[in-house]
């Protein structure tokens, strides 16, 4: 068994009906890998027990497993924030509590930081991006408005900012998460803004996503909120130095 080398960040807000699976998904595949992964856990206020089920977990190995627990409810950004600060492994890895994202996708995205990237990020709207299976006619279409809407104001270049699988060299994620300052969902935007304006090479990578029924998220609802958050974004990440440009893989 080789030491540990990756950091698995997880927020997680009352998921005791998932996390197990997921948890379990990453140990197996660890196993498989040979390698030894450390997985924080962020337990972000949840009512469910969310936190005694990753306490349960007596012998995960070959996961490090470390639990966080936020007295309230903080919010996704304020979570992740404080998964990675708390991080100990080289690369970072961010994925969501339903691991809608197959931990084996991490193959696709682990080559980019060999070749120089610093931040390398899961896309659903790439050429090579297979979503299985996708999301409602509704969904899809409330999402595209708010890709719509986000590209005006932020991020022009980047085509999917919000699939929850997304890959950091140690340095890069403590440097860009230290300075975050979005607690909601809307977090990945700073985040990558942050990355292009102070000079962190960023890859976009199609990968695998799997819609889940029980997905929380209100795309509509969402989309008319997040107005206001990213021109604060944009206003906040404009005072920042400019870095080189994004670069996205080829279609």
């Amino acid at each position: 068994m080789t030491p540990l080398y990756l950091s698995i960040v997880i927020p997680a807000y009352n998921e005791a009906g998932r996390l197990g699976r997921t948890l379990e998904r990453i140990r197996q595949y660890a196993s498989k890998a040979a390698q030894s992964y450390e997985v924080v856990v962020v337990d972000d206020g949840s009512r469910d027990g969310t936190a005694d089920l990753v306490r349960a977990l007596t012998d995960p190995r070959p996961l490090t497993l470390r639990l966080l627990v936020n007295p309230a409810n903080r919010g996704k950004g304020y979570s992740v924030r404080e998964g990675v600060l708390a991080a100990s492994g080289d690369p970072i890895l961010m994925s969501d509590a339903d691991l809608s994202t197959p931990i084996e996708e991490l193959e696709k995205l682990q080559p980019w930081l060999s070749r120089g990237y610093d931040v390398v990020i899961g896309s659903r709207d790439l050429p090579d991006s297979r979503l299985d299976p996708p999301q409602r006619w509704m969904r899809r279409l409330m999402a595209r408005a708010f890709r719509t809407i986000r590209r005006r104001l932020l991020l022009p270049q980047i085509l999917d900012t919000q699939c929850g699988f997304k890959l950091f060299t140690r340095s890069a994620a403590r440097d860009l998460f230290s300075r975050l300052t979005v607690s909601g969902w809307l977090f990945d935007c700073e985040v990558l803004a942050l990355a292009q304006r102070l000079g962190y090479r960023t890859k976009e990578v199609g990968v695998v996503w799997q819609h889940h029924p029980d997905s929380r998220v209100r795309p509509l609802r969402e989309a008319i909120s997040a107005v206001p958050v990213l021109m604060c974004i944009r206003r906040r990440v404009g005072r920042v130095r400019p870095g080189p440009l994004f670069s996205r893989s080829p279609g």
